[in-house]
């Protein structure tokens, strides 16, 4: 048998409440394969910890360090938005990896992220054939926007899925307390550049008649004005209030963003913000009704303290599974999870190559969305209800989560140059 070598883990992207539950899963599944992996090796910051050679030694985590990760939102190993360009546009990227990977003898690439990570990680897996340095890169999804396609759903998203109908049914109840004489409009904007899956979400608290949100704002439906106001008056009128769930990538007839904050993101991503604004204007304006917004924003991604009890479980397991899969001789793919029954809800774990994956969006399909398109439909319920059951709870002491506090060293760098990534 071949000698032992060295993984890299690093995570990518925007952060969720359970992403370094993938972590614990890498970790501990690689502990438990010493005859293929020796140390695992997270990045700093992403694939900066590559370039940068910025390397942190997990094996100087205990095995209860790594397991209080399942308990800790955000990335604790530092994120980033940073995309490769292809290996004709930066050769010197890969140059660069390579040095780092042969001075650390990495052999396994896990790449902890969403659409544009997988597009990281599938050029990884092809160092060996374009660059003569073979490595197995196994792709860990994570994404709370819910859009990568050929899975079931993306870690990350149950969670996300959870706050936001919680949150919105509790504002509904707060609304509709005080709506005789003060507020009768909230607004609450939530995550969701190209794809609804967030703001559907919102619609599982809507369990009966009248029941808040009455409206969800979707990206993949055109937003109308005066048919939304004309919705808000109605539902005014009948209910008496009226809470709105609105995606902040929700567009124009013409397909240009209604809220676009200018600028872009490390990834080329049209920056956004403001939807929930630029909605409570109109309902003012137009309506005259008092009202109040809230935009969830990195609160919403990062709520470990209400985190799915599915999400965690498949958080952890597709975290394990990337080192299952690599070990007996997987690459180029990313993990994935197979719904096999909705009730009972049971899942299992499959695969899906990354040349399918990277760059590629799941939206919202047309029959989960209702036939007016402000709302979800039955078939939408039965497929996301599964995915915010059970309570998965942090410690709690003196009234607040125990969360793990992470104070990394780096390993000594082996190459004796720096790189400044472009």
């Amino acid at each position: 048998m071949a000698e032992p070598r060295n993984a890299f883990y690093a995570q990518s992207g925007g952060v969720t409440a359970v992403i370094n539950a993938s972590a614990a899963g890498v970790i501990e599944a690689a502990r438990e394969h010493r005859e293929h992996i020796d140390t695992v090796y997270a990045g700093a910051n992403g694939i900066l910890g590559a370039l940068h050679e910025e390397l942190i030694d997990t094996s100087a985590m205990s095995d209860a360090d790594v397991a209080a990760l399942k308990h800790t939102p955000a990335g604790v190993f530092g994120s980033c938005r940073y995309k490769l360009k292809g290996f004709d546009k930066n050769l010197a990227e890969y140059e660069r990896l390579i040095e780092v990977f042969k001075a650390f003898d990495i052999g396994y690439f896990f790449y902890n992220g969403g659409g544009d990570s997988a597009d990281t990680c599938l050029k990884i897996s092809q160092l060996g054939e374009r660059m003569g340095y073979p490595i197995r890169a196994v792709h860990v999804p994570k994404t709370m926007d819910n859009d990568l396609p050929l899975t079931d759903t993306c870690p990350g998203f149950g969670s996300v899925a959870k706050y936001t109908a919680v949150s919105i049914a509790e504002a509904s109840l707060d609304i509709a307390s005080m709506a005789r004489s003060s507020t009768k409009v909230f607004i609450l904007e939530v995550m969701g550049r190209h794809a609804g899956w967030t703001a559907a979400a919102g619609g599982l608290a809507a369990r009966h008649e009248g029941d808040g949100p009455q409206i969800l704002l979707f990206p993949e439906v055109a937003f109308d004005p005066e048919r939304f106001l004309a919705r808000v008056r109605e539902t005014v009128e009948k209910v008496g209030w009226c809470t709105i769930v609105a995606s902040e990538g929700i567009t124009n007839p013409d397909g240009t963003l209604f809220a676009e904050a200018g600028g872009t993101d490390a990834f080329g991503h049209k920056q956004l913000g403001g939807v929930a604004a630029r909605l409570a204007d109109l309902v003012r304006s137009e309506l005259g009704y008092k009202h109040h917004y809230a935009v969830a924003d990195y609160l919403m991604r990062s709520a470990r303290h209400i985190a799915s009890g599915t999400d965690l479980a498949q958080s952890y397991a597709v975290g394990r599974a990337a080192v299952e899969k690599a070990v007996t001789g997987s690459s180029g793919i990313m993990v994935s999870i197979e719904r096999e029954s909705d009730s009972p809800y049971r899942w299992s774990i499959g695969e899906a190559p990354l040349e399918d994956v990277a760059n590629n969006e799941r939206m919202m399909p047309r029959e989960f969305i209702s036939e007016d398109g402000f709302h979800i439909t039955e078939a939408c319920r039965r497929y996301m209800l599964p995915l915010i059951q059970g309570e998965a709870y942090p410690d709690y002491a003196d009234g607040l989560p125990q969360y793990f506090r992470f104070r990394p060293t780096l390993a000594e760098p082996r190459t004796g140059r720096r790189f400044e990534a472009a």
